[in-house]
């Protein structure tokens, strides 16, 4: 099977199970924003040879982002065709968030992203995130019973974790955080 198919070459794809839109659609543009963020996941796992505890979690949300792909490239959401995330994929990223926050100082202040180059791509990963969210969001305003509602939960709970996980890279390579100066001009 070859890798081009020809039938984006007048600028549409095809949804799951619901024909074919416009490749600038809000809905296209919320799951390939989604998988702009499963890449960048890619550039924090690498970064994280010596760590298999975290590249194996990074790995489970990779697993997740593909299923959030799926949903959102299925508007219609009575199709069991189509594997959905669930409440209990965003109660996975709670638990992760409550353990790491126990391991992690308290935080008092703005963090600048950065450290070490894993805690920078896991910082650059939740600002994707975060358009994705964001995008989703705009989704659903939109197209308010064709998006399941998990999916902004879960990139919400996701972002959070994301965060966690950069401080915890940073803190658990000894590498200090750094906080905004304000200048006034």
């Amino acid at each position: 099977m070859k890798i081009y198919t020809k039938t984006g070459d007048r600028g549409e794809t095809g949804l799951l199970g619901s024909g074919r839109v416009s490749k600038a659609s809000p809905r296209i543009e919320a799951y390939g924003t989604v998988d702009e963020l499963n890449a960048v996941l890619g550039v924090a796992a690498a970064e994280l040879e010596d760590d298999p505890e975290v590249r194996e979690a990074i790995e489970r949300i990779q697993n997740d982002l593909h299923t959030v792909c799926a949903d959102l490239a299925a508007p219609d959401l009575d199709d069991a065709r189509v594997p959905r995330i669930r409440a209990q994929h965003t109660e996975a990223l709670e638990r992760l968030c409550d353990r790491l926050e126990e391991e992690l100082p308290p935080l008092t202040q703005f963090v600048l992203p950065g450290g070490t180059r894993a805690g920078a791509a896991l910082h650059w990963a939740r600002t994707v995130c975060r358009r994705a969210e964001r995008r989703v969001v705009s989704l659903r305003e939109s197209e308010k019973d064709r998006v399941n509602p998990e999916v902004v939960r879960y990139l919400n709970r996701l972002s959070d974790l994301l965060f966690l996980l950069a401080r915890w890279a940073n803190h658990r390579a000894g590498a200090e955080e750094k906080h905004p100066r304000y200048t006034s001009s």
